[in-house]
């Protein structure tokens, strides 16, 4: 059945319910399906924040019209509307900026070149963001999309093809809500009583995006704008689950209504730029700005702003110890570009995980998450080796473990350095806490820098 043929006159409460199925638009129902294997696997994943705020590329990111329009411009003194006054006409309107969007750079080919050698194994494009543009051509976003105004391009369809020749998983970010949407202002001004913006606008165009381009991973936002009876965020699902072309493995994450991040979805997301030190059993995932004042892209950004290597690292290795996946956000340029800083970064992720990808891809968290006695080091399971991975190079070239004893004690495992030949040394102590020392080489003769990955076998 093609759920876009639909009239938008069916309730949409009723539209996506099939008697019988296997899982059932309420929540009971919908939590107990398994999280697709691939995306515990994947770990590693890559975001993009692309769209028509790419253009003015100032204060607020991709919230540039939210914020300007909120405070009323031409007359307020928030940063947008300076920087409005002091570069545009006052005539000028933000979807003026549409026709700027031009993406005369985009090569998708080299875009996922990129990505491949980045390690990612999944990407997730904002397709519509909080303004409402489409960067496909969406039939229920006419003269406000990609293809028909700026770069007049099916940027997502593209970019689906060229990430998936790569063997690269291809997600999509959408926000249930848009900033000045007339539709969805009267829903909220008759209180939810009505869901005209749901019927006529959200939900036919979620179906298109998912039958078109057969998105693994659907990432929604902009849930606090209502509950998720509003949204009908369980019927959306359950079509989802059930019927659709990628209802075997596809994920979503949790933000499908007001105050149920952390309670729902295939993977948590919790928070913009979340982390955790502690083990999460249920799946989640750290998705955090390479640039920490914003999302999309700032023409202004400076190193300050920028995330280093050493901490992408280090972020990456902790998430994963806790039972989560990282991901990067990166903001591309409105002519279609990746800046040469970001593309620097996620190439030195990729050079890291060439050597160290062992104890990252296809694992899974560990009894301990990091070190007792030296807790700069982290844990992950293999199928049949642990790993332990610094990320600090010990002192003296001599790591002590506290929490690794169980694999030593009355054992003699073989213990190696990702990227290193030879085997590593290793003793214990006869105390209680039965300490192991492990004596690292020289570090000049070891490939790699910023963390360092021990198998333990």
């Amino acid at each position: 059945m093609n759920f876009i043929a639909l009239t938008t006159n069916i309730l949409v409460l009723n539209i996506f319910f099939v008697y019988g199925k296997k899982y059932e638009p309420n929540w009971d129902s919908l939590d107990k399906r398994p999280l697709p294997q691939w995306y515990d696997d994947a770990k590693i994943g890559i975001m993009m924040h692309w769209g028509v705020y790419s253009v003015p590329s100032a204060a607020g990111g991709e919230w540039f019209w939210g914020v300007w329009g909120h405070y009323g411009h031409p007359n307020s003194n928030s940063s947008q509307s300076k920087f409005m006054r002091n570069n545009y006409p006052p005539q000028f309107t933000y979807q003026d900026f549409a026709r700027y969007f031009t993406a005369e750079f985009f090569n998708p080919d080299d875009w996922a070149d990129l990505f491949e050698n980045s390690g990612a194994k999944y990407i997730t494009l904002t397709t519509k963001h909080h303004e409402g543009f489409t960067l496909w051509p969406s039939t229920y976003s006419p003269n406000w999309n990609a293809k028909d105004v700026g770069p007049n391009r099916d940027l997502v369809g593209e970019l689906a093809k060229a990430v998936r020749s790569r063997n690269i998983t291809f997600g999509t970010y959408y926000s249930l809500y848009e900033f000045y949407n007339p539709i969805e202002g009267k829903d909220k001004r008759n209180h939810h009583k009505t869901n005209e913006y749901i019927r006529r606008k959200m939900f036919p165009e979620m179906l298109e995006l998912v039958e078109k381009y057969k998105t693994e991973i659907i990432w929604v936002d902009g849930d606090w704008e209502g509950k998720a009876e509003y949204w009908n965020s369980t019927g959306f699902l359950a079509w989802l689950y059930n019927e659709s072309p990628v209802k075997d493995t596809v994920v979503v994450n949790d933000r499908w209504g007001l105050k149920l991040k952390g309670h729902h979805g295939d993977f948590w997301n919790l928070k913009d730029n979340f982390a955790s030190v502690t083990l999460i059993k249920h799946k989640w995932e750290g998705t955090r700005t390479l640039d920490l004042w914003s999302w999309g892209y700032r023409r202004n950004m400076n190193l300050d702003s920028l995330v280093p290597t050493k901490d992408l690292i280090r972020l990456l290795v902790r998430d994963v110890s806790c039972g989560g996946n990282f991901v990067m956000n990166i903001g591309p340029t409105h002519d279609g570009r990746i800046d040469l800083v970001f593309q620097e970064r996620l190439l030195d992720v990729g050079k890291w995980l060439k050597i160290n990808g062992e104890a990252i891809y296809k694992t899974r968290y560990w009894t301990y998450q990091n070190d007792t006695v030296s807790q700069f080091v982290w844990y992950t399971k293999g199928q049949s080796a642990v790993y332990a991975i610094a990320i600090e190079w010990p002192k003296e070239n001599v790591l002590q473990l506290g929490s690794a004893n169980e694999l030593f004690v009355n054992k003699k495992p073989i213990v190696t350095m990702l990227g290193y030949p030879d085997k590593l040394k290793w003793t214990i102590t006869n105390t209680p806490n039965k300490t192991v020392s492990i004596t690292f080489p020289n570090r000049a003769t070891v490939k790699g820098e910023w963390a360092w990955a021990l198998k333990i076998k």
